[in-house]
């Protein structure tokens, strides 16, 4: 075993328990909130995660394949992300108008 063998071994491990760290407190965030954005960005973070474990898993067994899949969820997180953002945008705006409908009931009332 060569030397660059083992540092690519000792890589591999630190990089595993960092991204198995970084997947742990991102689930945290998930749980805890707040709020909806807060939790949006957090799947969006367990997506990069996974997207890590994918590429050392890679890089560990040799297989090409790998990086195909994670390119493939890559693209599908970005789109969930999208989705999610419009999902908060459309709400947003409904709870605006809502806000407004209320506002103008009570200066109806006060004249």
């Amino acid at each position: 075993m060569t030397g660059g063998e083992i540092f690519l071994g000792w890589a591999i491990s630190v990089a595993l328990v960092l991204l198995s760290l970084a997947f742990l407190l991102t689930v945290a965030r998930v749980i805890i909130g707040p709020t909806l954005p807060d939790r949006i960005l957090a799947l969006d973070m367990l997506v990069a995660a996974a997207i890590g474990f994918i590429a050392v898993i890679g890089i560990k067994t040799g297989y090409s394949l790998y990086l195909d899949i994670a390119i493939a969820l890559g693209l599908v997180g970005f789109l969930a992300t999208v989705a999610f953002a419009r999902f908060i945008l459309t709400r947003g705006k409904a709870e605006a108008a809502d806000i407004i409908s209320d506002n103008n009931k009570l200066l109806d009332t006060v004249r």
